[in-house]
């Protein structure tokens, strides 16, 4: 099996992306947010549950990074399709905020890693929680791996948990198979973790808007790269369609900004995301868990914990609604980009179910000659 070793994304193959991007082209341009890995691979042959082969890890973003306190972080949440988990989001979309870090691994492990999470910030937050009633609700995300991971093992542990969040940093990260992105597929090709930032100006002032994506959805023939059907015409080896016909995937996008934004909008904007997946091909299918969330790192208020002096109000900034649209594009840009991250940076790896075949990573050179023959590279 050839593994392929580069890590180029969307823009080293010149494919026509619109936007500015930021810095590292990352989630992690917008200042404080970290994101940390915790990638697992092991074994090899046949499975065998409970020992292998392991093609799985953990992501972890920290949106303010390590902050003492956990303190509200704005956000709006959307499904295009449920059939996946985002704990949390009944709050999110109850209350506006979450106060946790946010972390995305496979199905199996949803609960190990809130397990983890809640002893991470217990222990980031000592006094927060020792000294009053306060209690964790941490967002945590999936999607499925059992294509390449013996995911009914269950091989995710906390301490996984525990280095992907304690590992989180600014500046560039790493993409493709990656943290909960290790064992995903998108189209029937590798898949993975994939990230992208864009700059934007609104009166005068430059922000930014980004994305995260555990990209791990779609079937061949939806494929589309800036409006080419790619899938129509790189169909050897399409692994889901001759088996089970449908895919077996979700995708999680995570999008943030540091413009001021109010709760409503900032679930407005989460909607953005699934068009932003949407112009890679997929229509969101019935198998599939298309989860969005949306963040601000804006409006970093002081919020005292339950049974200490509490403010009359809060004063928050918010956009003026009649901007959004700039903002919307950035963000439909990012997602898009980020899918397509994913799946360039991405290696192949052999299947388990079924076996004896390989998850091909996308042959760059051929996705390029049929950009060129459509006259858009």
């Amino acid at each position: 099996m050839n593994i392929k070793k580069t890590k180029k994304r969307a823009r080293d193959l010149g494919l026509p992306l619109a936007g500015k991007t930021g810095k590292w082209n990352a989630i992690t341009d917008i200042p404080g947010i970290e994101v940390g890995y915790t990638t697992i691979i092991k074994g090899q042959g046949d499975l065998v549950v409970g020992k292998g082969p392991v093609c799985t890890g953990v992501t972890a973003i920290l949106p303010r990074g390590c902050q003492t306190k956990p303190q509200p972080i704005w956000a709006g949440q959307f499904d295009l399709n449920g059939n996946g988990e985002l704990t949390g989001s009944h709050w999110i979309k109850d209350a506006g905020y979450f106060t946790s870090p946010i972390c995305i691994t496979n199905t199996h492990s949803v609960g190990i890693a809130h397990h983890a999470t809640t002893a991470w910030m217990i222990e980031q937050h000592k006094e927060h929680f020792q000294n009053s009633h306060s209690w964790a609700m941490p967002v945590i995300a999936e999607t499925y791996d059992g294509l390449l991971n013996d995911i009914c093992g269950q091989h995710i542990t906390s301490e996984h948990v525990l280095h992907a969040l304690n590992s989180a940093t600014t500046g560039m990260i790493e993409e493709g198979n990656v943290g909960g992105g290790t064992g995903m597929q998108s189209y029937e090709f590798k898949g993975g973790t994939g990230t992208s930032s864009r700059l934007i100006t609104i009166e005068d002032k430059e922000y930014t808007v980004a994305a995260l994506v555990q990209s791990n959805f779609g079937l061949r023939a939806e494929f589309t790269v800036c409006g080419v059907p790619v899938g129509q015409h790189i169909t050897d080896n399409a692994i889901l369609s001759e088996t089970t016909g449908h895919e077996t995937g979700s995708i999680v996008v995570i999008l943030a900004t540091d413009i001021p934004m109010l709760p409503i909008q900032l679930q407005r904007l989460a909607k953005r995301g699934a068009i932003g997946i949407t112009r890679t091909g997929s229509y969101g299918g019935h198998f599939s868990g298309d989860i969005m969330l949306a963040f601000s790192t804006a409006n970093d208020i002081d919020m005292p914990p339950l049974g200490a002096d509490q403010p009359r109000s809060f004063n928050l900034e918010c956009v003026n609604d009649a901007h959004m649209d700039v903002i919307y594009e950035a963000a439909v840009q990012a997602v898009e980009e980020s899918v397509l991250n994913a799946m360039v940076a991405a290696e192949s790896v052999a299947t388990i179910k079924p076996a004896n075949r390989v998850l091909e990573a996308i042959d760059h050179d051929a996705l390029c000659d049929i950009m060129r023959k459509y006259n858009r590279l």
